[in-house]
């Protein structure tokens, strides 16, 4: 089993920005450098950057979110109104289904681990 250590290995970034309509302030060009998929394609972990801006977030049902903030400050507002502010060090989960305004107070940098698992994965047989 070969283990992943981001820190050593080098990869090219892929630079992206939300698409027009859900930017809602700045422009937040965002970079990602994905050091890992699973066979399944339904699990991946990296290193994600994005400048100042805000932007409509939507996750589907069962894609799950967990990110350390290693520099920056964000702060997420639930469409249900809630509003949390995240600073570099702390660490989170974006819980499938969440859908709000994801908002960079200033260039963000985080690790992330997303699962994306399906409708049926969650159920017993």
């Amino acid at each position: 089993m070969k283990l992943i250590q981001f820190a050593r290995q080098e990869i090219a970034g892929e630079s992206f920005s939300p698409a027009p309509e859900r930017i809602v302030a700045g422009a937040p060009a965002q970079t990602v450098w994905n050091h890992y998929t699973d066979p399944t394609q339904r699990f991946y972990a990296g290193i994600w950057q994005g400048e100042p801006g805000a932007w409509r977030v939507v996750y589907a049902p069962h894609e799950e979110e967990f990110c350390v903030l290693l520099e920056g400050r964000v702060r997420i507002t639930g469409d249900d109104g809630s509003e949390h502010l995240i600073e570099a060090g702390d660490a989170f989960v974006v819980p499938g289904g969440f859908t709000g305004v994801w908002e960079n107070l200033t260039r963000v940098r985080k690790h992330y681990a997303i699962m994306q698992l399906k409708e049926n994965d969650h159920e017993c047989a």
